[in-house]
């Protein structure tokens, strides 16, 4: 937490164990909600419950769509039935369908009955979409016009339902049919006159994403062209949504966390690190731990099948974490600068002997720089023969060529097969580079050495 916030939750609880509830209320409503919501997180479940109690609605749902999941939940469940229900009232569709996604089929079901008819139909509406997709992200509050309206119809419009909207930033013209025509901002609202009729002004080169369209692409065409605002349409052109840059903000640490999970060998978990228990922790990374152990059986064996070289040159041995641990890490590399280009949408599949021809180039010249680097340590430093030494550079330059030109060509290949690139850029991909980078010395050397 910031020193502020650190400051501004000892005040809390100072108010809440002294029983100030309207002073304490009273400093919550000045204060923005996000960091009423931090602060809130930092205490414990019974002070975070009664201190939630206290606000006025509007201030309780707008905190309470700040909250971490298990906070919210913890909170829901223990408000009685029409708390929660004016609660999930207030939140706006998408928060609403985020939390309930969360929570027990039974919870969900006695929530829901305690609801609006309304929000009810917004919620199963967007309960509909498939996980991660534009669908199931976005919300279904935002202002429609009508191509015909005048200027001064279109404000009185904002002011009717600019409240319950996400946004009232950009406003959409539809059809009788809901079709999407074209949009208009606000501030061309306010500068026009009141008699104009807004299907003469209206921006009609519209940029729209389907419901099932990915999320990882939505925030791709936020990030293209700097919107604040994206409408949602269905098959038949139909706007029913729109998705807000909050939103994407949100999808694009939840992509981030899950990349980075996935390339450290970590099954991917929505919850804070604080907030899950060692049990939790273990069944996320145990799997993978098992998996990369069972694996490196395989650079065991390699060994063993070469132990008559390694009795002749003992000294090999002493070279053989350096090659894996460099063939690993130039395999790293190019993983991830290449997972970070098909997930910015810079690489794509017909980009694939390009990626190649780049990281076969770049092999050779990161070998051929590691390998004189070596050779210096080898004869002046190890004191080893030339043979043995030149042995050793040689591997570190096959050894970079190939880790960087099959990591990158086995990333590209998992992602046009539609699964997910970062799993191979985990350590599994280290333990099939360092049985190849052994594969490759102990060639090497038996040409060499005459092993």
């Amino acid at each position: 937490m910031e020193e502020k916030n650190v400051r501004e939750l000892q005040e809390f609880k100072k108010l809440l164990n002294e029983k100030k509830y309207a002073a304490l209320r009273g400093k919550a409503q000045d204060m923005n909600e996000a960091d009423v919501a931090e602060i809130m997180s930092n205490l414990d479940d019974v002070d975070m419950l009664r201190m939630f109690r206290l606000f006025p609605k509007e201030l309780a749902a707008d905190v309470f769509s700040m909250l971490e999941n298990d906070d919210q939940q913890y909170i829901i469940t223990q408000l009685s039935e029409s708390e929660a229900g004016s609660i999930i009232d207030m939140l706006q569709s998408d928060d609403a369908v985020d939390l309930l996604e969360e929570m027990p089929a039974n919870v969900v079901k006695r929530l829901l009955a305690n609801a609006r008819e309304d929000t009810r139909a917004d919620i199963n509406h967007l309960l509909k979409y498939e996980e991660d997709s534009a669908g199931s992200i976005m919300t279904v509050e935002f202002v429609d016009l009508k191509a015909e309206m005048t200027v001064m119809d279109a404000i009185d419009r904002i002011r009717a339902v600019g409240l319950e909207s996400e946004t009232v930033n950009t406003c959409y013209v539809l059809n009788p049919k809901r079709l999407l025509l074209g949009t208009v901002a606000l501030r061309y609202l306010l500068l026009r006159q009141p008699d104009e009729i807004i299907g003469d002004f209206m921006n009609e080169e519209v940029i729209s994403c389907n419901t099932g369209t990915d999320q990882e692409k939505v925030a791709q065409i936020f990030k293209k062209y700097d919107f604040e605002a994206l409408p949602v349409v269905d098959n038949e052109n139909r706007m029913v949504g729109i998705i807000t840059v909050d939103d994407v903000m949100d999808i694009m640490e939840a992509e981030m966390t899950e990349d980075i999970e996935r390339m450290a060998a970590i099954i991917p978990n929505d919850k804070p690190y604080l907030k899950t228990g060692p049990i939790e922790t273990w069944k996320k990374r145990f799997p993978w731990l098992l998996l990369l152990m069972v694996s490196a059986t395989f650079t065991g064996k390699i060994i063993t099948s070469f132990e008559s070289a390694l009795n002749q040159y003992i000294i090999l041995a002493a070279y053989i974490p350096m090659l894996m641990d460099t063939g690993g890490n130039a395999g790293s590399q190019a993983s991830t600068e290449v997972v970070r280009g098909l997930s910015l949408d810079q690489i794509h599949f017909e980009d694939f002997f390009k990626v190649a021809w780049k990281e076969m180039r770049v092999g050779l010249m990161c070998g051929a720089t590691l390998a004189f680097a070596n050779l210096v340590k080898c004869v002046y430093l190890d004191h080893v023969s030339m043979a043995v030494a030149l042995t050793v550079c040689m591997t570190i330059i096959m050894d970079v060529f190939i880790s960087k030109l099959v990591s990158s060509m086995l990333t590209i290949l998992v992602d046009h097969a539609n699964l997910d690139p970062a799993v191979v850029a985990s350590p599994l991909l280290t333990t099939i580079i360092d049985a190849s980078s052994l594969m490759i010395y102990f060639s090497i050397a038996k040409v060499m050495l005459g092993i």
